[in-house]
């Protein structure tokens, strides 16, 4: 497992966190090729700077002068222009995630739909090259969890198109929502709208310098330079440690907290579907790629018995489960939320039985086997298969793992 963490001790903008992905290997003919596939007529110069005697990358979004500040770019615009453009389906999907999160939060602030937002620098041909050569770069990494410390947003107020504001930003604060912020050193503006998106979009939690084993880190360089004050985004990339033998006793105990990852959750009140038919669903959606589906059973209006259909899915399956749920049921609305959720460490092993092979589901927390259990379909494919209490094979199954009888 990778892992990359954002330190964002100068906060993050889009042209940092590009900087920081070329500093820490990430090939600039990428990112250019990237610019090209969107085809704005803008381009991208790369240059190694100093920032407080550090050496860092700084990239820079050329754009023509008719371009740098186009205003009144709605969403529907910024999905086409990424839609068209000649790059991967993951790259493209975290770019709308992005857009779409920047207009939420403009959105709720200035009490409209996200459709009928005009975005004004955040929708500048430089933005847009930010926010999508982000997601091309983050996923050439091939990370798989982006962790973020918590964020210096600075201070002072900042002039934008709607005069001048207290920083953070609105969009910028609705943005971090419950991100761990604090304000220190310069009186400027060090968290943008855009570097607050890229990581409400990639990170799946906030959290001090993670035990990691180091394999490289990157620097990406702000335009400003202070006197005192490192202007810079930190990029380290690694693999957790999971060791605690040589750690601090704190350091242990923070350790053997199961790591949390962000899923979607998907709920549909039903009192008109047929027992059958909702079996079906269910049994549909896990097929699909839920990672779980359940029901319970509720009292509705006017009295009606019901069924509250709850459905937990990776993120980017979120929009398609909620279309088959629409599909298979009889529902009108289908409620989405992210929540965080912890997960113990899970493996198979295999053991023999009078009658087979059983699988056995074996959770770990910090190295240690928490859990253990026959997997149910091999049991009963065997129960049914030779004539035995299914109550016999798991009994047998668990007993032979104690034993240490496995084949792998």
């Amino acid at each position: 497992m990778r892992i990359a963490y954002l330190d964002c001790f100068s906060g993050i903008s889009g042209d940092m966190f590009l900087g920081a992905l070329v500093d820490a290997g990430v090939s600039p003919r990428l990112l250019e090729d990237t610019v090209t596939a969107l085809d704005l007529g803008a381009h991208l110069e790369i240059s190694r700077v100093q920032r407080c005697g550090v050496a860092a990358t700084k990239v820079n979004v050329v754009t023509p002068k008719s371009a740098t500040r186009q205003h009144g770019r709605h969403l529907r615009e910024i999905r086409d222009i990424i839609d068209k453009a000649a790059i991967s389906s993951h790259a493209k999907n975290v770019s709308i995630k992005t857009f779409e999160a920047l207009a939420e939060a403009e959105a709720d602030i200035h009490n409209t739909s996200i459709e009928k937002i005009h975005f004004h620098e955040v929708g500048a041909v430089d933005a847009i090259v930010d926010i999508v050569c982000a997601a091309v770069g983050a996923e050439s990494l091939a990370i798989d969890e982006w962790v973020c410390s918590p964020l210096n947003v600075g201070g002072g107020t900042v002039q934008c198109a709607h005069g001048t504001l207290p920083v953070p930003a609105p969009a910028t604060l609705k943005l971090l929502g419950d991100a761990p912020v604090y304000s220190s050193g310069p009186q400027v503006e060090l968290v943008t709208p855009t570097g607050a998106a890229i990581v409400r979009t990639l990170c799946s939690r906030f959290t001090p310098f993670p035990a990691m084993k180091v394999e490289r880190a990157g620097y990406g360089a702000g335009t400003r330079e202070f006197p005192d004050h490192p202007n810079l985004l930190r990029l380290t990339i690694g693999e957790p440690v999971t060791e605690t033998a040589h750690m601090p006793p704190y350091a242990a105990l923070i350790n053997e907290i199961p790591e949390r990852d962000r899923i979607a959750v998907l709920e549909a009140n039903l009192d008109d579907l047929s027992p059958q038919v909702l079996g079906y669903a269910m049994e549909r959606l896990l097929a699909e790629g839920a990672l779980d589906v359940f029901s319970i059973p509720v009292q509705m209006k006017k009295s009606r018995p019901g069924a509250l259909l709850t459905v937990l899915a990776k993120t980017e399956d979120a929009d398609r489960l909620a279309k088959l749920i629409f599909a298979e049921t009889t529902t009108l609305g289908v409620r989405s939320r992210e929540e965080y959720r912890q997960v113990l460490t899970r493996r198979w092993e295999t053991v023999a039985t009078t009658w087979g092979p059983v699988r056995i589901k074996i959770a770990n927390m910090n190295g240690t086997v928490s859990n253990y259990a026959p997997e149910y379909e091999d049991c009963r494919a065997l129960a049914e298969a030779q004539h035995v209490p299914l109550r016999t094979v798991i009994q047998e199954a668990v007993q032979q793992y104690l034993r240490g009888d496995r084949k792998a």
